[in-house]
């Protein structure tokens, strides 16, 4: 019997017996919630070369969309996003200390993947970014689209899905190209500007992010060529389902929070509101938080630290960031795009 199931025989005996009362159960922490509160910190895995999603400044704090998904689960468990910590780590090793527990999630924009779910022992928690692999390349090339890189070299991430998406691209185009395979974005970018390569091919978000940090940005452009679809979030273990609710509804509580118009500014004020859909968000009303071992305030001290997920695309992908990306999918559902938060009842 898994730990749900033997969590939820005991709820039930104790409620029959008058030994607890609905209203005030509390689920036990499972092995990794447990795990995080003794340590007192949420590790994260996370690249620290991506912009808009992790990069680090000059005094070493690390902004980025992964960033704060992962200070917003910090916040959900603690009430306070500095208790996260970040590993920095490759794309090879981010999956493999997942698997061995030397991280408690890996928030580094990974593509959601049947295999990852199926054969890597690890769970999805959510998309928060939706986006698609294109190419960077010189204006000089005098290319409009990705056909043109025949016979170039192409330079592409090690351990990821990148380097098969433009295998299968490029036999499925019959267009030939040598591959330049690096650990790390920045090495890929520097052997971009060395000239070592004639393109860079990655999440045509991230590749935004390295035109903006070039020398001369203006004598590049992103290609309008996707060759992939990649659903962007973080992973989880599998095996303990509360750690998966925890990091998979904090994320649909800062989407459902965009939606209600709950934002940092006005939170506390929200919990006056009597929308019940805000109620039950804010913890105002329900046992929500308590149904995964967190304070029933746990969204609301999300939203109160790090705002809502408008807020967090805002100020890492607005137009004033230092990546400045349309929000094109990434708009909620009611605008056109498809970030769709799930009811908390």
């Amino acid at each position: 019997m898994n730990y749900r199931k033997r969590l939820t025989a005991a709820l039930g005996a104790l409620l029959l017996s008058g030994g607890i009362s609905a209203a005030s159960a509390q689920t036990a922490p499972g092995p990794t919630l447990a795990a995080v509160q003794s340590r007192g910190v949420v590790t994260c895995g996370a690249s620290g070369a991506s912009p808009g999603f992790g990069l680090f400044d000059a005094r070493g704090e690390l902004h980025g969309m992964d960033a704060d998904l992962c200070r917003a689960v910090a916040a959900a468990v603690f009430g306070d996003p500095s208790r996260a910590r970040f590993l920095v780590m490759t794309s090879p090793q981010r999956i493999v200390s997942l698997q061995a527990g030397s991280i408690d999630l890996a928030a580094q924009s990974l593509t959601w993947t049947q295999t990852r779910e199926t054969n890597n022992g690890l769970e999805f928690t959510g998309t928060h970014f939706y986006d698609g692999q294109g190419f960077l390349v010189r204006r000089a090339l005098n290319i409009t689209e990705g056909s043109g890189l025949n016979g170039a070299t192409i330079c592409l991430p090690q351990g990821g899905r990148a380097e098969i998406n433009a295998a299968e691209w490029g036999r499925s185009r019959g267009v030939q190209f040598t591959s330049l395979i690096f650990e790390r974005t920045d090495e890929s970018v520097a052997a971009y500007e060395a000239g070592r390569c004639d393109a860079i091919s990655n999440d045509a978000t991230l590749l935004l992010g390295i035109r903006s940090r070039l020398r001369t940005p203006d004598e590049h452009m992103v290609l309008a060529d996707r060759i992939s679809k990649e659903p962007l979030g973080a992973y989880v273990r599998k095996g303990d389902e509360q750690w998966l609710d925890i990091v998979k509804w904090t994320l649909h509580a800062l989407i459902n929070a965009e939606e209600l118009g709950v934002n940092r500014a006005n939170v506390e004020d929200m919990l006056r509101s009597q929308n019940p859909l805000v109620q039950r968000l804010l913890g105002a009303t329900g046992d929500h938080g308590r149904f995964m071992g967190l304070d029933n305030r746990w969204a609301f001290n999300v939203i109160r630290t790090m705002g809502n997920y408008g807020e967090i695309f805002e100020r890492n992908f607005g137009p004033n960031s230092q990546t400045p990306t349309p929000r094109g999918l990434n708009r909620l559902w009611t605008e056109g795009g498809l970030m769709y938060g799930a009811p908390i009842q």
